[in-house]
């Protein structure tokens, strides 16, 4: 089997997924043309040597509908030859992307790929594309289908954590991510966007609080008790449980990721590709893998994916020096130290999505090249990136720095 690096990857900053967002002018299809021409232009690309562009999309409608990577790989100005495809593992997409990258390089069908996603969730808005998930009874019932923050306060309520815990989590997240920008730890890796005349929209993540506390957070109101208690999906989540008397709703706005648009993209290749192109490589990447989890409280599948993958890599937990767990909810992320007896120093060292926000379909490659920027500055070796998955799945990805 022929390994696989990673060469370079870039990302958009992180616009409010919303109307008076700062991305919200740019089209998905732009945010992706973007990220594809800095990808080149840094690297010098003969874009011919490229084969495929494969790119994590949740809601793959509308805009950003019709295979849109092959229409970013055209408007780049890629060669006619590269060919696109869209993936959609929900919040795992971007990390499927970049595996699916991975795999056709290390099959030896291809030499060169980029994986990454997109996602303008202020054009695009979450659950536009509909499905029978939530909807359809021969299956909504069947995996007591409920809304994921009803199984984020699930979680809370089953392992035990508080109001406040969850709140000075989210708390130092808004630090982290705080400290890293004013440190421009970010720096090499982030791609200003342009508007259509050239101009800046946005050159850092625009969702960070700086200075959010703990009161400030006590402050909001649970985003899922409505839903849970009127709504009637507690009582559904608790038939699948019924160990657990009252679900506790602890997660907010606060304490939950932010709704964002954003692109990504990384550049990967063999041995070979580096040589040919006279690029050298950044990461080899050890492994990757998915699993499907139960679908009900469907957040737990970080720790069991992320065992996988260290298994496929023949490595164990204390070989990983970098954790990035997607920070859909506070709660997952906790959930996910104490299964795996991971410290917090080790886990989301630059904040997570709820200080920065997750755009879908790139937060998997998004932090999986986060992880990598990290090692590289601190001069350390291996990064294991994962994220909980709707309906109940996992997908992981370990890479070793060169």
């Amino acid at each position: 089997m022929t390994e696989a690096y990673i060469y370079d990857h870039v990302r958009t900053p992180r616009g409010k997924g919303r109307a008076d967002g700062a991305l919200h002018e740019i089209t998905p299809l732009q945010l992706g043309t973007q990220v594809l021409q800095a990808l080149r232009d840094r690297n010098q690309l003969d874009t011919a040597l490229v084969d495929d562009v494969i790119m994590g999309i949740v809601s793959p409608v509308g805009e950003q509908g019709a295979v849109m990577p092959r229409l970013m790989a055209l408007a780049a100005g890629f060669a006619e030859s590269v060919a696109g495809v869209q993936v959609n593992r929900f919040c795992g997409s971007g990390l499927e992307a970049f595996s699916m990258a991975a795999a056709k390089v290390m099959s030896g069908q291809v030499l060169a790929a980029i994986g990454g996603g997109v996602e303008s969730m202020s054009r695009v808005p979450m659950g536009t594309d509909g499905g029978a998930w939530p909807t359809d009874p021969a299956i909504a019932p069947k995996v007591h289908f409920v809304p994921q923050g009803i199984g984020a306060d699930l979680i809370a309520t089953m392992d035990g954590y508080t109001r406040a815990d969850v709140d000075t989590f989210a708390v130092e997240s808004q630090r982290r991510a705080t400290q890293a920008w004013a440190e421009n730890r970010f720096a090499r890796s982030i791609l200003p966007v342009r508007d259509v005349i050239g101009g800046v929209v946005l050159d850092r993540d625009e969702y960070i609080r700086s200075g959010t506390t703990v009161d400030d957070l006590g402050k909001l109101k649970p985003a899922f008790e409505m839903l849970g208690q009127a709504g009637g999906f507690d009582a559904v989540a608790l038939q699948r449980y019924p160990e657990v008397e009252t679900i506790h709703h602890v997660h907010t706005a606060g304490n939950s990721s932010g709704i964002v648009d954003g692109a990504c993209g990384i550049l990967i290749g063999s041995k070979a590709y580096g040589e040919q192109t006279g690029l050298k490589p950044r990461a080899r990447i050890r492994s990757f893998a998915a699993i499907g989890s139960e679908p009900c409280i469907m957040l737990t599948g970080p720790a069991a994916v992320s065992q996988k993958a260290l298994k496929l890599a023949g490595m164990k937990v204390g070989d990983i020096d970098l954790f990035e767990v997607n920070e859909a909810f506070a709660s997952v992320v906790m959930r996910f130290m104490n299964a795996m007896g991971v410290p917090h120093d080790k886990v989301n060292v630059n904040g997570g999505a709820i200080a920065m926000g997750h755009p879908l379909g790139a937060t998997g490659a998004m932090i999986l090249g986060t992880a990598l920027d990290e090692l590289e500055r601190t001069g350390k070796s291996t990064a294991l990136a994962t994220l909980c998955v709707g309906a109940g799945m996992g997908n992981a990805a370990i890479i070793e720095r060169v």
